[in-house]
C-alpha cells in the first residue's frame, strides 16, 4: 500500500492513497456494525437489568443521530437550491422546512422503512434474542430480502449463481429462526425476537430498494431518513412518555446511558458507518464491498460470545456459516457477470 505526500517539502503531512482510505472505512464500518450489534444486546438484555427499553434506545439513536444530520441536511438543501437558482431554475429543492435533501414523498418513504421500522423491530429483537441470532437474522439476510423485493418491486432478474447464494442464506436463516420457533410454546420467547429481526431486515431492505429505485446518493438518502425519523418519533415518543402512556425512561435513567446510546447507536451507527460505507463503495464498488462486510455476522456472534458470555450452539454457527458463505457466494458470481 502506497502513500503520497501533498509537498516536497520537508514536515509536509503525507496523504493516504485512496486504497488505504477505502481499506480504512471498511475496517471502520465492519467495527460499527459489529458493535452495533453487541451494544444493542447488551443494553436490552432484561437479564442485565437494562435502565434504557427498545424504545428508549430508538429515541436515544434518532436524537444523537439528528444532532448531526439535521445541519447537514440543510446545508444540503441550501446547496442545491442555490444551484438551481444559478441556473435559472424556479423549482424547489428539499422538504420538511429544507432539512431533508429529498422529495417529501421520497422523505416519507425512505424515513418510515429505514428511519422508524427498522430502528423500532431491530431494537425489540434483542429484547427476546441473543446477539448471534441478530447477526443470522439481521445483517446475515439483508441480500436475501433486498434480492426479493428488487424481483417484486423493480423487476430484477435472479441467476442461477445468485440462486445458490440466496439458498444458502435461507437454509441459514431456517437453522437459527427454523429452531426457536420449534420451542415457541414451551415458554421460551427467542423466537419473538427472531420474527422481530426478520421484520427489521425487511424494513431495511425496503429502503434499500427505494434507494436503487430513485438513485439516490447515500449521504442525501441516510440524511432524509434521519430527519423524517427524528421528526416524528422524538417529539411522539417523548409526549407519550411524558404523559404515561408508554412506560419509558429516558427521562429517568441515568444521562450517562442516554448519552452512551447517542453516540454509539446514533452518531456511530447512523452517521460515521453511514459515512464509512459510502467511501468504502466509492473506493471498492458495490460487490466487493459487500464482500468485506460478510465477515460481519461471524464477527458479531463471536464477539458477543466473549463479551456477552453468550452460547453459540450448533445450529447457530452452522447458520453463520451458511449466510455468510451465500454472501461470498453470490456477491462473487455477481462481480464475474459484471466484469
Amino acid at each position: 500500500m502506497s502513500l503520497t505526500t501533498t509537498s516536497a517539502l520537508p514536515g509536509a503531512m503525507p496523504r493516504l492513497s485512496p486504497k488505504v482510505v477505502g481499506l480504512l472505512a471498511a475496517l471502520v464500518t465492519v467495527l460499527i456494525w459489529t458493535a452495533f450489534i453487541v451494544v444493542a444486546r447488551a443494553s436490552a438484555d432484561p437479564a442485565r437489568a437494562p435502565t434504557l427499553t427498545a424504545f428508549d434506545i430508538v429515541f436515544a439513536r434518532l436524537l444523537g443521530a439528528g444532532l448531526v444530520m439535521l445541519p447537514l441536511g440543510c446545508w444540503l438543501t441550501q446547496t442545491q437550491r442555490a444551484a438551481l437558482r444559478d441556473t435559472g431554475q424556479m423549482r424547489s429543492a428539499g422538504s420538511m422546512w429544507g432539512l431533508s435533501p429529498l422529495p417529501l414523498n421520497i422523505t416519507m418513504l425512505t424515513g418510515t422503512f429505514g428511519g422508524i421500522l427498522y430502528g423500532l423491530f431491530a431494537y425489540s429483537g434483542f429484547v427476546y434474542a441473543p446477539a448471534a441470532h441478530a447477526s443470522v437474522l439481521l445483517p446475515g439476510s439483508l441480500p436475501l430480502w433486498t434480492a426479493l423485493l428488487a424481483v417484486v418491486l423493480l423487476g430484477e432478474r435472479i441467476s442461477g449463481s445468485r440462486a445458490i447464494g440466496l439458498l444458502c442464506i435461507v437454509a441459514g436463516d431456517l437453522l437459527v429462526g427454523g429452531a426457536s420457533l420449534l420451542h415457541a410454546f414451551d415458554g421460551s420467547g427467542i423466537w419473538r425476537g427472531d420474527v422481530l429481526f426478520i421484520l427489521g431486515a425487511l424494513s431495511w431492505s425496503g429502503y434499500s430498494v427505494l434507494v436503487r429505485r430513485h438513485s439516490l446518493p447515500a449521504v442525501h438518502a441516510t440524511t432524509a431518513i434521519t430527519v423524517f425519523a427524528f421528526f416524528v418519533y422524538v417529539p411522539a415518543y417523548a409526549g407519550l412518555v411524558w404523559s404515561g402512556i408508554v412506560p419509558g425512561h429516558v427521562f429517568t435513567a441515568p444521562l450517562r446511558d442516554v448519552l452512551w446510546q447517542m453516540l454509539m447507536q446514533g452518531v456511530a451507527s447512523v452517521v460515521v458507518s453511514g459515512i464509512s460505507f459510502n467511501m468504502m463503495i466509492r473506493t471498492f464498488g458495490p460487490v466487493r464491498s459487500t464482500m468485506l462486510t460478510a465477515v460481519v455476522p461471524g464477527l458479531s456472534a463471536l464477539s458477543a460470545a466473549l463479551v456477552l458470555a453468550e452460547p453459540l450452539p450448533w445450529n447457530v454457527m452452522t447458520g453463520l456459516a451458511l449466510v455468510t458463505l451465500g454472501i461470498v457466494f453470490g456477491v462473487r458470481q455477481a462481480g464475474a457477470k459484471k466484469s
